[in-house]
C-alpha cells in the first residue's frame, strides 16, 4: 500500500480547517482514510468558544480511531458516534444548537481484503479507480443542485438552509445526519486506488474546469498530490477579479486537501 496526503492552508495567516488521516490497524490489515473540510463561518459569530480547526481535528480525531478500531461498525454509525463524541466536549459551554456551530464536509473510506466502503458528506469528493482505470466519483450533490437564490453573497450559503431538509448537510453537532450521507461498498478487487479532495482542491474540476474527475486522478496518480495542490494554486493566482465572480468565489484561496491511497 502507497498512500500520500498533502493539505495546505488557504494562506499563510489562516489556520488551516481541513483535517486529514490515514489509518491503519496494528494487524496492518485494511485501513481508512478520512478527510474533513471545516466549514468556515461568516460573520456573526457560532454560538461556539472554540475554533473550526478545534472541531476538525477532534471529529477527525475521532472519526480516524472509531473506523480503524471498530472495522465492523458501519461508517454511518461511526460517524454518528464521532459527531457524538465530539459534541459532549463542548456542549456544557458552547450553544451547539447555533445554525452556525462549527461543522464540516465529510469524507471517509474504508478498506480490508474483502471490500472498500465508503461515506461522502457535503462537497468534499472521493474517486475510486478500477484495476482497468475506469475513475467513478462519488459526491454529494445536494448543495451544488441548491438554486441561485440560496446565495446570500458569492459561496455563502442561506443559513436556514444548512443542516434541512430541502438544503443540505454538514457534520455539525447532532450525530442523526450521519444517516443522510451518501454511503456504499464496493469488492476490493474492483479499486486499485482511491483520492479524496476538499474542494479547496477540487476547484481543478468544479471552478476553474480543467478537466474531469478522471483527469484530475490522473494527475494525482502521476504527479502527485502536490501537484493537483500547486496547479489550483497557480490558476487562482492567475484568475482576474472579473473570473472570480464569474467562479462564484468569495475566497481567493482556500484550504486544499488531497489524500491518495494505492492499494
Amino acid at each position: 500500500m502507497r498512500t500520500e496526503l498533502v493539505s495546505e492552508p488557504g494562506g499563510r495567516d489562516r489556520d488551516n480547517e481541513d483535517f486529514a488521516s490515514v489509518g491503519v490497524p496494528a494487524s496492518g490489515r485494511g485501513g481508512s482514510l478520512v478527510v474533513l473540510d471545516g466549514v468556515t463561518p461568516p460573520r456573526g459569530g457560532t454560538g461556539c468558544l472554540h475554533s473550526v480547526p478545534w472541531y476538525t481535528a477532534r471529529l477527525g480525531g475521532a472519526l480516524t480511531e472509531l473506523t480503524v478500531s471498530l472495522p465492523d461498525v458501519p461508517l454511518s454509525d461511526a460517524l454518528a458516534r464521532a459527531i457524538a463524541r465530539t459534541a459532549q466536549l463542548h456542549a456544557g459551554t458552547c450553544d451547539l444548537s447555533h445554525a452556525r456551530t462549527p461543522q464540516a464536509t465529510v469524507v471517509v473510506a474504508r478498506w480490508s481484503a474483502e471490500s472498500v466502503e465508503y461515506l461522502v458528506l457535503s462537497d468534499s469528493a472521493l474517486l475510486l479507480e478500477a484495476p482497468d482505470g475506469t475513475v467513478t466519483p462519488v459526491l454529494d450533490d445536494r448543495l451544488a443542485l441548491l438554486p441561485p437564490s440560496a446565495l446570500v453573497s458569492d459561496d455563502v450559503i442561506d443559513a436556514t438552509l444548512r443542516n434541512r431538509e430541502g438544503g443540505f448537510f454538514t457534520a455539525a453537532a447532532d450525530p442523526s445526519v450521519a444517516a443522510l450521507a451518501v454511503t456504499g461498498s464496493v469488492p476490493r478487487a474492483e479499486v486499485r486506488a482511491l483520492a479524496a479532495l476538499t474542494d479547496g482542491a477540487g476547484r481543478w474540476v468544479e471552478k476553474f474546469r480543467e478537466g474531469d474527475w478522471a483527469d484530475c486522478f490522473t494527475l494525482i496518480a502521476k504527479e502527485g498530490a502536490r501537484a493537483l495542490v500547486d496547479r489550483v494554486r497557480a490558476l487562482e493566482r492567475a484568475d482576474d477579479a472579473g473570473r472570480r465572480v464569474f467562479l462564484g468565489r468569495s475566497k481567493t484561496h482556500d484550504d486544499a486537501t488531497v489524500v491518495y491511497v494505492e492499494l
